[in-house]
């Protein structure tokens, strides 16, 4: 396979000023050399995208769901689930994203039940760590009654078991191909699994049935990882027998939220913490964290900490620092200066969602009093040295890798200002955390490719250069993974 007469992104190092023809093989680039017609002028090629951080089994689904985003109070939510179930009373009602941080009224049962509706309702917080269900819901899903929602470790044990209530509409291989075709159309070659699932057998069923357009590695949660050690499996090694399915790491969340007030934090919450956890709390004694961390090690897995508050970030590096284990943290939304030092010293990953800045500004501000400096701090990540990737965690945030490289540039939505913005870093920097550690195409580089129309790095850091950020996907002209071509605007 020939690409001819492109320019190269100059995503790390410097590229050919003029165009080039890039020669591939095998699905590896064997030759980067002057274009044949130095005139031509085909686009922009740089390495293809990879999103670190999706559940996509949810994902998938969410075409199905309420949009609660919208709701500023659990009667507006509930009205919502009216109005959905007026038009559809035959169906079961999945919303998706309110965040009742700063609602009067509680997520209660009693008030879905006041809904005359036989149909289970199931209500996802926008951050995914509480489920807001009628008893109904409660009882298709095995879990006890009561009034409040279900939440941290009770809810993720639920979350994978919703296509008992749904059914697998939006869940079957044709659901993912379809996921995944609109994720190469914005450049994306990739992406690292975090689904709560039924682990190999199912990835393996879904894959030959036609789930196989991007590279995938499935992460495993505790409670899979016997299976996927007696499979024979450790990160990096494929599920069957095409390599672009792999196992990816060891899931471990440690704490829980900000917006559930379940972040283990060093300093108290400044409202509404949780009664007996002011400070959140933490998922697994310290013993229990070290001993998954041990156990990955010994068998080959990279180990993914889930650590959204600073003491849950201070507590998993202290876990990798005594185990030795290999891997990242996810999220780190809040953390010290210390300790994205360590971060560096023990060559510990930092797996970031840029676009959860732009929802959790506010809420910060007012839950984390004088803390703001400290959150989503990439520029202090990347100047230590630490090795930073970005994703999104959809369907906390879109599955759209340009609009978490231009959160991480311009720390805003458009029409705002800046969010602590000494933390931002540049655009080459986030679309180099963006490609899974693949700098300018180059001889040797794996054949994942995205051809774009207009240089991504063109443009100064101001508000044109963000809204041209946000929108880079509109500009895809191709996407190829291991030399196919998945993707063409054609």
């Amino acid at each position: 396979m020939r690409i001819e007469g492109v320019r190269l992104v100059a995503v790390t190092d410097p590229a050919s000023e003029g165009p080039v023809d890039v020669t591939v093989d095998n699905g590896v680039v064997t030759s980067v050399e002057p274009a044949g017609d130095p005139s031509a002028d085909h686009g922009w090629l740089m390495p293809g995208l990879w999103d670190q951080h999706v559940h996509l089994g949810q994902w998938s689904l969410s075409s199905a769901r309420l949009d609660l985003a919208p709701a500023r109070s659990s009667a507006q939510a509930v009205e919502l689930v009216r109005e959905r179930l007026e038009e559809y009373p035959d169906w079961p009602v999945i919303g998706w994203g309110h965040r009742p941080t700063a609602w009067d009224h509680p997520p209660v049962v009693s008030d879905l039940d006041a809904i005359e509706t036989d149909q289970p309702i199931v209500l996802i917080c926008g951050d995914g760590h509480h489920g807001w269900l009628n008893t109904r819901a409660l009882q298709m899903l095995a879990l006890p009654t009561r009034e409040g929602v279900v939440a941290e470790g009770e809810w993720f044990q639920a979350y994978g078991r919703l296509t008992t209530v749904l059914g697998s509409d939006g869940t079957g291989p044709d659901a993912y191909r379809r996921t995944m075709e609109v994720a190469a159309a914005q450049g994306i070659v990739g992406l690292v699994d975090f689904e709560f699932s039924g682990g190999v057998p199912e990835w393996l069923e879904r894959w030959s049935e036609g789930a196989d357009l991007l590279r995938v590695r499935m992460a495993s949660y505790a409670d899979g990882l016997t299976d996927v050690i007696e499979r024979g499996l450790a990160s990096g090694r494929p599920l069957g027998d095409d390599p672009r399915l792999t196992m990816g790491p060891l899931k471990i969340i440690s704490d829980g939220s900000l917006n559930t007030r379940t972040a283990w934090c060093c300093e108290p919450y400044a409202e509404k913490a949780v009664h007996g956890f002011p400070h959140g709390q933490p998922n697994q004694g310290p013993e229990e964290l070290r001993a998954l961390l041990a156990r990955a090690a010994e068998h080959g897995f990279n180990v993914a900490v889930h650590a959204i508050g600073d003491r849950a970030v201070t507590e998993a590096l202290a876990a990798f620092a005594d185990t030795g284990a290999r891997g990242g943290i996810e999220h780190v939304q809040l953390t010290t200066r210390d300790d994205v030092r360590r971060m560096a010293e023990l060559g510990v990953r930092a797996s970031v969602q840029p676009a959860h800045l732009l929802d959790d500004r506010e809420v910060t501000e007012r839950l984390w009093p004088g803390r703001a400096e400290r959150c989503f701090p990439l520029r202090w990540m990347l100047d230590d040295g630490v090795d930073v990737v970005l994703g999104s965690d959809a369907p906390v945030s879109p599955l759209d890798p340009w609009l978490a490289i231009a959160a991480a540039v311009h720390r805003a939505v458009e029409g705002d200002e800046p969010w602590h913005p000494e933390q931002a870093i540049t655009a080459r920097e986030a679309i180099a955390a963006s490609t899974d550690g693949w700098g300018t195409v180059a001889v040797g580089h794996p054949a994942d490719f995205v051809l774009l129309d207009t240089d991504p790095l063109a443009g100064d850091d101001d508000h044109a250069h963000a809204t041209r950020l946000r929108s880079m996907g509109e500009h895809v002209l191709g996407t190829w993974v291991a030399g196919e071509r998945i993707h063409s605007a054609e």
